[in-house]
Parts: C-alpha cells; sequence; structure tokens
C-alpha cells in the first residue's frame, strides 16, 4: 500500500502530470517545424493549442488543489507525529500513508486508546 497517498498529493501529482504533458506536446509540436519546414506549422500549431489547453487545466487542478488544502483538517498523525491534512471522512498521511479517520464509526480505535498506548510507549 505503498503506492496510495493522501488526497492532495494524488490531485497535485494529476496536476504535475499534466504541466509536463502539455510542456511535451508544445516541445514536440514547435519540432514539426523543424522536421518539415513550413509544412509542420499546422503540426505545431496543434500541438501548441493542445498543449496550452492541457497546461490551462493544470493550472485549474493546482488552483483546487490549494483551495481545497486551506480548508483541509489537520491532525497529527498517530505513526509519523506530523501535521497531515485529511480531505473527508478518510484519508492517507502525506508522509507515512497510514489511513487516518474522522469519522468515530470507521476508526479501529478511539482515541483514549491511542493516548494509553502512547503513554505506556
Amino acid at each position: 500500500m505503498k503506492f496510495k497517498s493522501a488526497k492532495i498529493n494524488a490531485f497535485r501529482t494529476w496536476g504535475l502530470l499534466l504541466t509536463m504533458f502539455g510542456m511535451g506536446l508544445m516541445i514536440f509540436g514547435t519540432a514539426g517545424i523543424v522536421f518539415w519546414g513550413s509544412a509542420g506549422k499546422v503540426f505545431a500549431a496543434i500541438g501548441l493549442v493542445i498543449g496550452l489547453i492541457t497546461m490551462m487545466a493544470s493550472l485549474a487542478i493546482y488552483f483546487w488543489a490549494g483551495m481545497l488544502s486551506t480548508s483541509a483538517v489537520q491532525v497529527e498523525c498517530p505513526e509519523c507525529h506530523k501535521l497531515t491534512k485529511i480531505l473527508g471522512k478518510t484519508d492517507r498521511c502525506m508522509f507515512c500513508h497510514t489511513i487516518l479517520t474522522l469519522d468515530p464509526a470507521q476508526a479501529n480505535i478511539t482515541a483514549e486508546q491511542l493516548e494509553k498506548q502512547q503513554l505506556k510507549h
């Protein structure tokens, strides 16, 4: 389960992938002019327009993740003891990927039991 990540980090990853994809399209589109001369201008225009659209989608995803991040609840992870943000009822720690929840019905240990465990160690 190491490949699972927090929801905010997943949004940021998609934004980064769209940024890289858009930049790649723009570069390969421009390479059409180099390879085919003036006949490659159509290829370049298509690559630049689609690349620009994906870059704008990336911008929107980063903005959305930033807005979600400002309203996310911060909790201390019981495993790594770092502050992490939770979106929704359940999420994963951004650092150690431990499943965290704010819903007592889904929790397998209560806050009191966790405090007792931490006092023992």
